[in-house]
């Protein structure tokens, strides 16, 4: 058996310890958890974010279009919001 440390602010242990407790877990057994579900799906179990809550993919592909949206050569007639996020789907 190994121990890991980690050091976090006090705000967010916490606030993690009071939401982990009213699942029934302390800090240790959910990072345990969480380390077995990287070992499981062989990767981070959960979609990385940015703070606009968008994949980093979508994130990027908005920001294209949005550069090529400014472009006059390269207008083309506004789209409803169902229409773009088609639009940026099938750009992956």
């Amino acid at each position: 058996m190994t121990t890991i440390q980690v050091r976090v602010d006090d705000k967010t242990k916490q606030k993690s310890s009071k939401i982990l407790e009213a699942l029934g877990l302390d800090v240790s057994s959910a990072v345990k958890v969480y380390l077995k579900q990287i070992i499981a799906t062989k990767g981070i179990p959960f979609p990385l974010l940015t703070r606009n809550g968008l994949t980093v993919e979508r994130e990027q592909s908005i920001l294209s279009a949005a550069q090529e949206a400014k472009r006059p050569k390269n207008a083309s007639r506004a789209m409803d919001v169902k229409e773009a996020i088609a639009y940026l789907d099938s750009l992956k």
